[in-house]
C-alpha cells in the first residue's frame, strides 16, 4: 500500500514526565511503555502493545483478566476506573498485599 507508514506496535511520544525504560506514559489518551530514557518534553519510543509488568497500587488484589487503568498522578496502575484511563488487561492474578507493587498487563494497543 501507498500509504502504509509503520506498523505501529511502538511510536515516539513525548514524555509527559521523566521516564525510564520501562515507565509507563500516558499522553492525552495514548498509554505506552517506555524504551528507553527521557526526560519532560523529550522524545521516547514507546510499545503500545505486549504484556509488561508494571507497577500497582499497593494492597489491591487482581484477578486474570481484570480491565486495568492508567493512574496519571501516580504513575501506577489499578483496577479502579474512576478518573483513570484503560490501558489494557490483567494477565495473571496477584495477590493484595501491601509488598505486591507489580501487576502483569496485557496492553490493549487501541488508543
Amino acid at each position: 500500500m501507498k500509504n502504509f507508514v509503520q506498523p505501529g506496535s511502538t511510536i515516539t511520544l513525548t514524555a509527559p514526565y521523566a521516564v525510564t525504560s520501562g515507565d509507563g506514559l500516558l499522553v492525552v489518551s495514548v498509554f505506552g511503555v517506555a524504551a528507553g530514557i527521557a526526560a519532560l518534553g523529550e522524545a521516547v519510543e514507546a510499545a503500545l502493545v505486549g504484556v509488561y509488568d508494571l507497577k500497582k497500587v499497593a494492597s489491591q488484589a487482581w484477578v486474570a483478566g481484570d480491565k486495568i487503568y492508567w493512574v496519571f498522578t501516580a504513575r501506577q496502575t489499578t483496577e479502579t476506573l474512576t478518573a483513570n484511563t484503560l490501558i489494557g488487561v490483567a494477565t495473571e492474578s496477584v495477590a493484595g498485599g501491601v509488598t505486591e507493587l507489580i501487576g502483569r498487563v496485557r496492553l490493549n494497543g487501541s488508543f
